[in-house]
């Protein structure tokens, strides 16, 4: 339907706590697998970091990801986002308000610390951009699957036939 919303990620609270796999038949017929080990023991340490900032991670479409980040205080020159060797990391470093030594709160509710959030991109996942609206930060990406990596239709010759004369 049109408009719906539609949730494919588990709820944080969900999410599995100490994940412990052994891997060893895996690695008997397998090669190349032990990067899934590291992700695997990567996303149980994951669960670690606070919930701040609050995020969402959307499927645009087939091939293309959002994740939005309430940012509200930051600007763009407070915030850092890198992406190196399938981690995406976004960092907010809040700069000291000189005005908020004079300023006295009752009651300070609003978060101005700084901030590190860590996500693990599959292979072939990059980022194409990133923009801020509204207190929310927004970042594409795309999944880049190389053409020798599609798949691809092997043409079948016919064989010739052998006359009998």
């Amino acid at each position: 339907m049109k408009g719906t919303l539609k949730h494919i990620a588990p709820d944080e609270d969900m999410i599995m706590r100490g994940l412990d796999f052994d891997m060893t038949p895996l690695y008997r017929s397998a090669i190349g697998f032990d990067r899934v080990q590291r992700l695997l023991e990567n996303i149980s340490t994951s669960g670690n970091q606070n919930g701040y900032p609050p995020y969402n991670i959307e499927l645009m479409d087939e091939n293309n990801y959002r994740i939005t980040m309430a940012v509200a205080g930051f600007s763009a020159e407070e915030l850092d986002i890198e992406s190196h060797q399938n981690t995406l990391t976004v960092t907010g470093n809040k700069q000291a308000d000189p005005d908020t030594k004079e300023r006295q709160f009752l009651y300070q509710g609003i978060a101005e610390r700084g901030f590190e959030r860590r996500f693990q991109l599959a292979d072939f996942i990059k980022v194409t951009g990133a923009s801020m609206d509204n207190g929310l930060l927004h970042i594409e990406l795309e999944r880049e699957i190389p053409e020798e990596m599609k798949p691809f239709k092997i043409q079948i010759e016919g064989s010739k036939e052998l006359i009998a004369s």
